[in-house]
């Protein structure tokens, strides 16, 4: 769906110097996948959309949506994906169905009329569909606007910061229909700081900071930054156990923390019987064993940190 090679934007400053704000990105999304794009605020996401929108130009590299070539294809490529961006811009004089049916013309749509229905309906504003948005909460101005994402069935969509700001229960509904757009066949390009919402939606995830830093998936992520932990929790914690454990061959580290001894080591399901074993043998009571599992978020922090 997506392929990027060496993909630049370098931007010229006020005073004559340059900005690069997208640095030789190169990327692969396949059909079909949920692939977040993670990056702080001012890491060259947006720009990134832009260009793979046609929405502006590559300074340099080169990029393929939807089998055609950013730079030769641009008027196909802005009529076969669907774009949110974090701040959509409606016509806040006209009514939410005014407001799609405009878009849809401009898409070519066909059957206007049912389009704007079934959307209307699906993000539940038909009751709405004559109010003026002007009058929308965000939660509803950001429905329409996903509304006006979709309404000529794109197999693509990008979405930027699509929960932004929005309360709990809209939130919730953006995260399942993304879901449910997902289950359809569809591709979805998220980018968003809601970190948890990236790791329950998203199959890979690219972090960003003008340039890429890693792309994976959060399991694989997580693996590779943090390795597996266990915890076993003792009753007490005895002298020298954590040396003990951690010479055992198959153990990466183990540390004593109060009374957890906390195990880094590839495979703790075919391990754990050994080191219960030996903790028993050295006399620990062992009252329970649990994984110490990083969230997505922690890997994103040691990233950005570390850059």
């Amino acid at each position: 769906m997506i392929h990027t090679s060496g993909l630049t934007r370098t931007f010229t400053l006020g005073n004559g110097a340059s900005l690069t704000a997208v640095d030789r990105l190169s990327i692969d999304v396949a059909p079909g996948e949920v692939f977040g794009f993670l990056g702080p605020n001012g890491a060259g996401k947006t720009t990134t959309i832009r260009m793979l929108t046609c929405l502006i130009a590559p300074t340099s590299g080169t990029a393929v949506v939807n089998g055609l070539t950013v730079g030769r294809d641009n008027t196909a490529i802005r009529r076969s994906v669907g774009i949110l961006t974090e701040t959509p811009g409606m016509y806040d004089r006209l009514s939410a169905a005014a407001n799609l049916e405009f878009f849809a013309r401009l898409y070519g749509v066909d059957d206007t009329a049912s389009q704007v229905e079934k959307y209307l309906r699906m993000f539940g504003l038909w009751e709405r569909r004559q109010d003026e948005v002007g009058g929308f909460s965000k939660g509803m101005r950001q429905k329409l606007a996903l509304a006006r994402a979709l309404l000529h069935e794109p197999k693509l969509v990008f979405l930027d910061e699509p929960t932004a700001g929005l309360d709990p229960e809209a939130a919730h509904l953006v995260r399942e229909f993304i879901t449910e757009i997902q289950g359809q066949g569809r591709t979805v390009f998220l980018c968003t700081h809601n970190l948890d919402e990236a790791e329950r939606l998203c199959s890979h995830v690219a972090v960003f900071k003008s340039r890429l830093l890693v792309v994976d998936t959060p399991t694989n992520l997580r693996q590779h930054l943090f390795g597996r932990q266990v915890v076993f929790h003792l009753r007490a914690m005895l002298p020298d156990l954590a040396a003990a454990i951690g010479a055992l061959p198959y153990v990466d580290s183990a540390e004593a923390i109060d009374n957890k001894l906390v195990v880094r080591l590839p495979d703790p399901d075919l391990r754990n019987p050994d080191i219960l074993r030996t903790l028993v043998a050295a006399g620990a009571d062992v009252q329970f064993v649990g994984e110490l599992r990083h969230s997505l978020e922690d890997v994103y922090l040691q990233l950005i940190r570390d850059t």
